[in-house]
């Protein structure tokens, strides 16, 4: 091959392509310099890498979706041309017709630019990044049954480590709270349970990096803390299991133990992986240890804040009161926050006029992992909003005033969440590999059977995902589980309440009872086969020998053709071969018989055929099949 030839295949101007084949130091002095047909793959491989780069480097900011006149001034094209590009796909718009990003970015890598979405007011303000990360304390929250001493334990660490010296003392209790230690300072969250937990998550904050679910020692395992362990394990945060109450006569440490490792948590000391530390929150026991335990944790995951940005957190507790109006308790994750800060949080914002730290003292300033209760927002936000800095009070009502319109739209249109009937769609997006199901049922020995059943389901590509069973009527729980971990809720001889039925519609959570067992293991036997990728069957319909090739002014490139054999279809799949090797797969878009569009040309007939492609050659063959899309049984 020449080099001119080359320059032609890959649609450069020939001088242009020896300069650049001399900076990639293949040695070339003019157009008439041969190359084989591998130095030629290797050459385009090369220069499809740099062109990637020259794409990629040249980068524009646009809002999507884009009209053509806006998109070719952003081009510095004229908007005939991007008409001319569609025309050529079959697509029709007009000059202010809108483009979604697929579309827009396709025609500007034609003119070898990459567009992006441009960031939001909101998203400048949170990306800000000054590098200056260092080592902060790690947040936990504790979690468990009712009356396990979740509470008891919080109270001893918070009496016994805040030196009581300090003005105010343990005044004040704004949903958490901070104790230094000899080997670091440990943020504490005092949330009422795993449904607050979860309700934070689902609004998008994960504030916690370490769980602390607590059994007492005494009763063991019950059905809120397997609720507990199943929220913390869907939020894939590590798990300390603080065994409370070891100092009553009839304390049983290794039936605890046991019934952990049956909710896969399987104590170190035992073989597995899970740390835990017997407690009592009435003698001190074991707490200095859980707090040596705690720090190691975090040391192992190496937490970092970035302390020379803008200050950003979520909230932890928020109320109106009569005196002071709004109070909002916070946790920084980010930055440092200051007295007089313009902030945000949900719809809501104001400048900073006083601030609190935990033990009720006014203070100047909050670090990362600190809480604090401000004073001067203009509402009162939902726990688990998300709250930063902003700079200034134009910025804080433009974003808010944004926030309310799109609330105002989610009304209109409810969230959806996964669907039975959506899994095959999915999967074949990429999105889905495995069913999540939260199952409940009426009676222990009814949910362990129906569980073992939907065990026995066989796949190898595809997963079941029991992420929470536990007996007992669908509650509210369980909904803001299955919308965190985007689950459908299954539910066996049990009853759910209009409320938590309004909650699930409400949120788009795929909800489900059944009243025959056999009813549900069919149901999601079916929802499974739907992940599985179907077998695609193919049947050759016709062969078309390209004898000429021409060009139309409103089809593009077309291939004169004749039939060899069998038939060829308008939309059908096609293959494009050249010397025995396909070299391009498409469909047939066009489909002529002289001037006239036609559906189908049968055998030793000529035709003109448009499949999407600019490059053909006489001899080139056209294989066009039917496809049939089988769907695949579990075996």
């Amino acid at each position: 091959m020449r080099i001119h030839e080359l320059a032609k295949e890959v649609g450069v101007d020939t001088k242009e392509l020896i300069k650049k084949l001399k900076k990639l130091n293949f040695p070339v002095k003019n157009h008439m310099s041969s190359i084989d047909a591998e130095t030629a793959e290797i050459i385009k491989q090369e220069l499809g890498e740099i062109e990637r780069k020259e794409i990629e480097s040249n980068l524009i900011e646009v809002d999507f979706p884009i009209t053509i006149k806006e998109l070719s001034i952003k081009l510095n094209k004229k908007p005939s041309e991007l008409l001319g590009d569609l025309l050529k796909q079959r697509k029709f718009f007009t000059i202010n017709q809108n483009l979604d990003e697929k579309t827009a970015t396709n025609i500007a890598y034609n003119y070898k630019v990459n567009l992006r979405q441009k960031l939001s007011r909101e998203e400048t303000i949170l990306k800000t990044d000054s590098k200056n990360s260092k080592k902060r304390a790690p947040i936990v929250t504790l979690m468990g049954h009712i009356d396990h001493g979740k509470t008891s334990i919080l109270d001893y660490i918070r009496k016994s480590k805040v030196v009581e010296k300090e003005t105010g003392g343990i005044t004040q209790h704004i949903g958490a709270y901070q104790v230094t230690l000899d080997k670091g300072k440990v943020t504490f969250l005092d949330t009422p349970g795993h449904e607050t937990f979860t309700a934070m998550r689902a609004r998008g904050a994960n504030a916690t990096d370490i769980v602390i679910i607590v059994v007492a020692a005494d009763e063991g395992v019950k059905p809120q803390t397997v609720e507990a362990i199943d929220h913390a394990k869907a939020a894939s945060v590590p798990i300390i299991a603080a065994i409370n109450k070891v100092d009553k006569p009839n304390a049983n440490i290794d039936l605890v133990k046991q019934q952990l490792s049956k909710l896969d948590l399987t104590p170190e000391d035992w073989g597995g992986k899970t740390v835990t530390v017997g407690v009592s929150a009435k003698t001190g026991a074991g707490i200095d240890e859980l707090l040596d335990l705690i720090i190691l944790q975090a040391d192992i995951m190496e937490l970092k804040a970035d302390y020379g940005r803008p200050a950003v957190g979520i909230v932890v507790e928020s109320r109106l009161s009569k005196g002071r109006g709004s109070q909002t308790s916070v946790l920084i994750q980010e930055g440092v926050l200051k007295v007089s800060d313009w902030c945000l949080c949900g719809i809501f914002c104001g400048r900073v006029k006083a601030m609190y730290d935990d033990r009720g003292n006014l203070t100047q300033e909050a670090q990362p992992a600190c809480p604090v209760e401000i004073l001067g927002l203009d509402g009162v936000p939902n726990p688990g909003d998300q709250f930063f800095v902003v700079p200034d009070e134009k910025s804080a009502r433009e974003i808010v005033s944004k926030r309310v319109a799109e609330q105002e739209r989610k009304k209109l249109v409810p969230t959806a969440h996964l669907k039975l009937e959506d899994l095959y769609r999915k999967v074949k997006e990429g999105d889905l590999k495995q069913l999540k199901v939260i199952l409940k049922a009426d009676v222990g020995g009814t949910l362990e059977a129906v569980d073992q059943a939907l065990a026995k389901i066989p796949s190898k590509e595809v997963e079941l995902n029991i992420v929470h069973k536990g007996v007992g009527a669908v509650n509210s729980s369980d909904v803001l589980l299955a919308e965190v971990t985007d689950s459908i809720i299954v539910g066996f001889k049990v009853t759910i309440d209009a409320q938590v039925r309004e909650l699930a519609k409400k949120k788009g959570i795929e909800l489900r009872s059944y009243q025959i067992v056999y009813e549900l293991i069919d149901d999601v036997r079916a929802a499974l086969e739907g992940l599985l990728t179907p077998q695609i069957k193919r049947t050759f319909l016709g062969r078309a020998r390209v004898k000429t090739v021409f060009k139309l002014s409103k089809s593009g490139t077309i291939a004169g053709c004749q039939i060899e054999k069998g038939k060829v279809t308008r939309g059908a799949p096609c293959h494009l071969f050249r010397e025995n090797e396909v070299i391009f797969e498409g469909k047939v878009n066009t489909l002529k018989r002289f001037k006239d569009d036609v559906k189908e040309v049968a055998e030793g007939l000529e035709c003109g055929i448009s499949i999407g492609y600019d490059k053909y050659k006489e001899g080139d063959v056209i294989d066009v099949f039917h496809e049939e899309s089988i769907a695949r049984k579990l075996k």
